[in-house]
């Protein structure tokens, strides 16, 4: 099999084929800087207008698409606090603040670094480790995928700071509004109210953009001069080579969030978001400045960006292989291998692979060319973006939010559900009510919902299925030791503080 990998490169090198990954990287980058806009919309426009192509023109420019858009949804929310996608919601947590301290462009720098480099380890997890990884996937059932959605609210309810009563609110809050919508296994309607726009639930790009972009447009209004100039002025944009050697002490974030990223890639139903909360919580438990973490901490933005990227290409290994798409993303994908006459699973491997292993190939070469295009287009030209007034600036933002939001179903209906969701996002944000549990508990709200009353279903209401097998049971202890591992460890702390202070007096 591998050295069919090898045999299928030379097709790959084709000019054809490399500049559709150029001009797939380059869209990506754009489509994701734009709030509202994501790669699955994206790719899903461009899917009808790939009948003509060769099939490796199309996946190259998807492939491309793919790597820019997780990348691109970092540039606003380092910038302006608006993550332009979903998984880029951790990094507004470092990246916001520093940019507002003048380090906006080595923020991005960063980013980009930490993108390309989890799309390399994500590529060749893809290339290298597809079949005996797809097995990873069996391992996993409706009681498994219930807990690792649990580990992952637990995770950003329990790690991220602040008070937890107000992260359970939120989080709480998330939930509920995933239960919005038809029951998938019973076909009722739950909390719709007679309002037919909500039987699909509630989209998480109305619910991320309403809470992220609004709240930030409304401050941009309220105080026009208040700009401040370090954020303006200096933007440290000095050569991403020059930057590039300062990077190398965050190696061993690379590392564990890009392992985080591709397990999280692999199993279905995740995604990048919790990739990239965990990959975040798991840097700031490590480091040994853990207050810097939500200050402006570089390493936050390399541990979220490093794991949301190496959720890009692992995501298509349960897709390709077994014909489980691990994201949104990737089912679309799975369509535009359909369209060209390819049936996603293990006979694809035997029957097209100079196809499949050529996808590959591009998936790698557009996360190289993240390095290069993503650094001189963030650094050099997004980020000058800070320098426009402030009245002009929310103008934009709000109209590139209505378009974005208005685009998704092509009715107001989901505009006047994101300027509620805004109004709710501004008034958690005065109350120092954290929004991401908000945002991961819409995300994995119906996602446990669905898994849990799945494995009671099998089981037949026998509760025990949840902690029945070692994998199960490996997952309920991390869960527990996320909620109340904190608490332990601030009781262990005291005895000791205590005994300094008595050595000091005496």
């Amino acid at each position: 099999m591998y050295g069919e990998l090898l045999d299928a490169l030379p097709g790959v090198l084709q000019w054809a084929n490399l500049a559709a990954v150029v001009v797939g990287v380059i869209s990506g980058i754009v489509v994701g800087a734009l709030p509202g806009l994501s790669a699955t919309m994206a790719i899903s426009v461009l899917i009808p207008f790939t009948f003509t192509l060769s099939p490796l023109v199309a996946l190259g420019m998807m492939a491309g698409i793919y790597n820019g858009a997780m990348y691109g949804g970092a540039i606003p929310a380092v910038l302006l606090r608006i993550p332009g996608t979903p998984a880029a919601v951790a990094t507004t947590f470092d990246g916001y603040p520093m940019a507002q301290s003048g380090r906006g462009g080595y923020a991005l720098q960063v980013a980009v670094v930490s993108s390309a480099l989890g799309g390399i380890a994500s590529a060749f997890s893809l290339m290298l480790l597809a079949p005996p990884l797809a097995k990873l996937t069996l391992l996993f059932g409706p009681a498994e995928v219930f807990w690792t959605a649990v580990f992952g609210l637990s995770s950003i309810v329990f790690l991220l700071g602040g008070s937890p009563v107000k992260g359970l609110v939120s989080a709480a809050g998330g939930v509920l509004f995933s239960l919005v919508g038809t029951d998938g296994i019973t076909g009722y309607d739950r909390f719709v109210y007679d309002q037919t726009e909500l039987l699909d639930g509630i989209h998480i790009v109305v619910l991320l953009v309403g809470l992220y972009a609004l709240p930030p447009v409304i401050d941009l209004l309220e105080s026009p001069e208040a700009a401040d100039a370090s954020a303006t002025q200096n933007l440290g944009t000095q050569s991403l080579w020059k930057s590039l050697p300062s990077m190398f002490r965050f190696w061993k974030t690379w590392l564990r969030g890009s392992v985080i990223g591709i397990l999280i890639g692999i199993l279905p139903g995740a995604g990048g978001s919790m990739a990239a909360f965990i990959s975040y919580n798991e840097a700031k438990r490590a480091s040994r400045n853990q207050d810097a973490f939500g200050q402006g901490e570089p390493e936050g933005v390399a541990a979220a960006e490093i794991a949301n990227n190496a959720d890009t290409a692992a995501a298509m290994i349960p897709a390709l292989t077994l014909g489980i798409p691990g994201t949104a993303v990737a089912a679309v994908m799975l369509g535009g291998l359909l369209i060209h006459g390819m049936q996603p699973g293990p006979m694809l491997f035997r029957e097209h692979p100079d196809i499949v292993f050529g996808f590959m190939w591009q998936f790698l070469f557009g996360a190289i060319l993240l390095i290069f295009l993503g650094g001189s287009l963030a650094t050099n030209s997004f980020a000058k973006v800070l320098r426009l007034p402030r009245p002009l600036l929310g103008a934009i933002i709000a109209a590139l939010m209505v378009i974005g939001v208005y685009a998704i179903h092509g009715r107001m209906y989901d505009v006047y559900l994101m300027l509620g969701f805004g109004a709710i996002g501004y008034a958690m944000d005065k109350l120092k009510f954290p929004l991401p549990p908000m945002v991961l508990g819409l995300i994995l709200g119906d996602f446990a919902e669905s898994n849990l009353r799945l494995a009671l279903r099998i089981s037949r209401g026998d509760w025990t299925i949840l902690w029945a097998n070692t994998t199960s049971q490996i997952i309920f202890a991390l869960t527990l030791g996320v909620v109340f591992g904190p608490a332990i460890m601030r009781r262990l702390r005291r005895p000791s503080a205590g005994a300094q202070a008595n050595d000091k007096q005496a």
